[in-house]
């Protein structure tokens, strides 16, 4: 069990919060944790570069020189790979790099992530945070009050907030999401994880009702 305070938007204590990592997720696996995490790298790859094929390039075919007599290597036309401006032997193709774990895995490493991050003390819970229009500089502000200012750090909400998030993007090193878009590499990316109350419980009930 961990105990975590609870903070306001200045930075004073205003209560305490009892999590259990260990009903988030029983148990923490980093062989999983790795394979979600290089999925979802994989598939932010565009995996469009391309070169040409000696067929493909500009130039004559004409064989250069004649083959004996000239004292040089023999050699064939300019479009020959080892030569400079010809085709590549081995050329690249567009390629999708794009591949799924099942669902229950990318779930279970999601939870994973989350408590992991418990386990370490690199949670920090504040009571509120709500925004009406986006305002960078007061969110920033809540960020400096919390001790997170230049620390890398995923804002969540307990569902979606259009002030926090148009708030969080302009910041450098900060990212929002709502608990329903967390994933094992948004979690794990940052060092710190800021978690709204209400976002916590929800995280909370969800790991319960998932046990039972």
């Amino acid at each position: 069990m961990v105990t975590l305070p609870v903070y306001d938007r200045t930075g004073a204590e205003v209560g305490k919060i009892d999590v259990d990592p260990s009903a988030i997720a029983p148990k923490i696996s980093k062989q999983l944790l790795h394979d979600a995490v290089v999925m979802y790298l994989a598939n932010l790859r565009v995996g469009s570069k391309r070169t040409k094929r000696r067929g493909e390039v500009s130039g004559s075919t004409k064989k250069l020189y004649r083959q004996k007599g000239t004292g040089n290597a023999r050699v064939g036309s300019k479009r020959a790979p080892q030569r400079r401006g010809g085709g590549h032997a081995m050329h690249l193709e567009p390629r999708s790099f794009h591949y799924r774990l099942n669902k229950k895995a990318i779930r279970s490493a999601t939870k994973m992530a989350i408590a992991s991050k418990l386990s370490s003390g690199r949670v920090v819970v504040i009571d509120r945070l709500e925004m009406e229009s986006p305002k960078s500089k007061e969110l920033a502000g809540v960020l400096k009050a919390l001790g997170l200012a230049g620390v890398t750090t995923l804002v969540t909400t307990k569902e979606n907030s259009r002030g926090v998030y148009l708030s969080g993007r302009n910041i450098p090193g900060v990212s929002v999401s709502p608990v329903a878009g967390l994933n094992a590499l948004a979690v794990v990316r940052p060092q710190r994880l800021l978690l709204t109350r209400d976002a916590l419980e929800l995280i909370k009930s969800q790991s319960t009702e998932a046990a039972a």
